[in-house]
């Protein structure tokens, strides 16, 4: 009896590794933005060319999914270039001393809504630690969830998500001399990702 448990747990096992499915952002279908007020009567929008994000899940409502992120602080783009040189400074995000900003996941729980629309999009909260300029801070985030697919181009299966939220920059000392007034303090996140599964 004693093996035929052992022999139960160990089939069980392997069923639930095999389930897991990793999923990666297509690069040319995602973008890691942000957008600052700037003088407090204007937004600058910029995003970070070169990032990865891959998700671990075994559940369809990827409620139980693990969720990593690495974006080369390098690779900020506001579409002017001396302003992208100044924003790796040390002024900044001092890109040479803390070259990748890092999210890992803590969770990723469902909302429900109050109102059934047929064919609106899923919620969830994604909750996790965000490690920039050499600080590690948790961070909420909103994540609305399109659906998956199978993609017409390449067969792919593929997942499309939305993802917003904010933090301060005071919060991982990032920009200390300039005050609020010239650089606005909160700073918004919007990102969009397209994955599929990992081959």
């Amino acid at each position: 009896m004693k093996k035929l448990v052992l022999l139960f747990i160990a089939i069980a096992s392997v069923a639930f590794v095999s389930a897991q499915t990793t999923w990666t952002n297509d690069p040319a279908h995602s973008r890691l933005g942000f957008k600052v007020k700037h003088l407090t009567v204007s937004e600058i929008n910029g995003y970070f060319s070169d990032f990865t994000v891959s998700v671990t899940t075994s559940k369809a409502d990827y409620s139980d999914a693990k969720i990593t992120l690495t974006a080369k602080i390098a690779s900020v783009n506001t579409g002017v270039e001396a302003r992208d040189n100044h924003l790796k400074t040390a002024d900044f995000f001092d890109a040479e001393k803390f070259p990748t900003l890092t999210f890992e996941s803590t969770s990723f729980t469902k909302v429900l809504s109050k109102l059934k629309i047929k064919g609106a999009p899923e919620k969830a909260i994604l909750k996790g630690n965000l490690t920039l300029h050499g600080v590690t801070k948790p961070v909420m985030l909103t994540v609305t969830y399109y659906g998956t697919i199978s993609n017409p181009m390449n067969q792919q299966t593929t997942a499309g998500f939305h993802i917003s939220g904010t933090l301060k920059r005071s919060d991982f000392g990032i920009g200390t001399k300039f005050p609020e007034a010239v650089v606005g303090d909160e700073i918004t996140i919007i990102a969009d990702a397209e994955f599929s599964p990992k081959k």
